[in-house]
């Protein structure tokens, strides 16, 4: 049972204090997320995310941490355009690509280094345009440039810090550190919108709520299914006799994700999608033709369905896009035919690849229309029950890394577990 694998886990002094590392590092990070910058004004912030949801939105990213400004509201941000950036230029430079993808662990330990010395500008370049973004819209107002100095050097420190708390419990903690942190920010708005949710009960509602409710373990339960879900390659291996000694003959699987891409297309799909609605917020107070166009591009994006049905379409087009950055099956057949392995059926070597290629379209194509349903299934819901979606963690890109950061770091919890009752055997 559940409370018995528990108290099984706190038993083990060393899986204990990896477990309270953790948390503590949770509660150092959302202390950070709720110190505020000097000189926000608080009533015109919440007119401000009202008017661009998106940034509640992008707030999974950074923790929750934007919906106050707090000194860390770039959260890890800045950390993970980096590694994006990175991925994207592997496909442009062939060293890079050889450190990410050729070199083992020697070549991901060195890339993450890239990744962090990128960070730094970014989160320099994140931060100044966001301090100018609020000051403009009369939400914050510093007074001098030494002022505003101070409050972008002072959210870039803060970022950098977040990174090297994520880093310090990758390695001293369990599970990955930035996902981790990603996820305490998502869950620590949970108390408020269950808060609110009593205190703002409505009778007239009751319906609408068990809708609600009941579209949301729908939701969870499919997210859970897919991101869980794999398409097993088979794989066999010859027999080759070296020495005395013989080798291979095993069969095995080759597992493809239904989702590989994770939540990175959503990522870059809500960037597309929130960028022209702010060039035309900056824009929308020029008179003339300026002025005009801009007010036409935000009403434009201002359309729900118009939205939607951009959000899902650019979901779609970025996971297939992401997948072939990230995996490539000529790789996988040329390592398998050095290791005399095959797909029964097919011959080594390009055939192969083409065979996966095959396999990989036909499973990609359920997970980017998934995944584009997750995306736009708040609006939906929203649409459908007339109860704020914002309030709850039901859909998009907050529930794909909740589900996706709980999952993997039970299965590290009983990982480490089960190595110990091995040991003890």
């Amino acid at each position: 049972m559940w409370y018995q694998r528990l108290t099984q886990i706190f038993k083990i002094k060393d899986l204990r204090g990896r477990i309270l590392f953790v948390f503590g590092i949770f509660a150092l990070a959302r202390f950070m997320s709720n110190i505020p910058i000097p000189g926000i004004d608080l009533e015109r912030l919440r007119v401000f995310m009202d008017q661009f949801q998106s940034f509640k939105l992008l707030g999974a990213f950074t923790g929750g941490s934007m919906d106050n400004m707090s000194v860390a509201m770039l959260g890890l941000g800045p950390y993970i355009t980096a590694i994006i950036i990175l991925q994207l230029l592997t496909m442009i430079f062939p060293s890079l690509e050889r450190m990410y993808k050729e070199e083992g662990e020697a070549g991901r330990t060195k890339f993450n280094q890239y990744a962090r010395i990128a960070s730094i500008p970014l989160a320099a370049l994140q931060g100044y345009a966001m301090l100018v973004l609020l000051t403009r819209q009369h939400v914050a107002s510093f007074g001098s440039p030494i002022i505003l100095f101070a409050a972008l050097a002072t959210v870039t420190a803060a970022s950098l810090f977040l990174m090297w708390l994520g880093e310090l419990i990758s390695e001293k903690g369990i599970g990955n550190g930035v996902s981790l942190l990603i996820f305490a920010g998502i869950i620590s708005s949970f108390p408020t919108s269950l808060r609110q949710l009593i205190f703002d009960w409505d009778p007239t509602k009751t319906i609408s709520y068990a809708l609600f409710a009941v579209a949301s373990i729908f939701i969870i339960a499919s997210v859970v299914m897919i991101n869980e879900s794999r398409r097993n390659i088979p794989v066999s291996y010859a027999k080759r006799v070296r020495g005395n000694k013989m080798f291979g003959g095993v069969s095995t699987y080759l597992p493809l994700n239904i989702n590989p891409a994770g939540v990175i297309p959503i990522i870059f799909a809500l960037s597309i999608l929130l960028f022209p609605s702010m060039i035309a917020s900056f824009l929308g107070g020029y008179g003339g033709f300026v002025g005009q166009a801009a007010t036409a591009v935000k009403g434009f994006f201002s359309n729900q369905l118009f939205y939607g049905i951009s959000y899902f379409v650019l979901v779609v087009m970025f996971t297939y896009f992401y997948t072939a950055v990230t995996f490539d099956p000529k790789n996988i057949a040329s390592n398998l035919q050095k290791m005399g392995g095959f797909v029964p059926g097919i011959r080594p070597g390009t055939p192969t690849a083409n065979y996966m290629y095959y396999i990989l379209n036909r499973v990609l194509l359920v997970g980017a229309v998934f995944l584009g349903l997750i995306a736009v299934s708040p609006s939906i819901i929203g649409a459908a029950t007339q109860v704020s979606t914002f309030r709850f963690m039901i859909g998009g890109t907050s529930l794909l890394i909740a589900v996706s950061v709980i999952l993997e770091t039970a299965r590290q919890i009983n990982a480490q577990l089960q190595m110990r009752e091995y040991e003890t055997f």
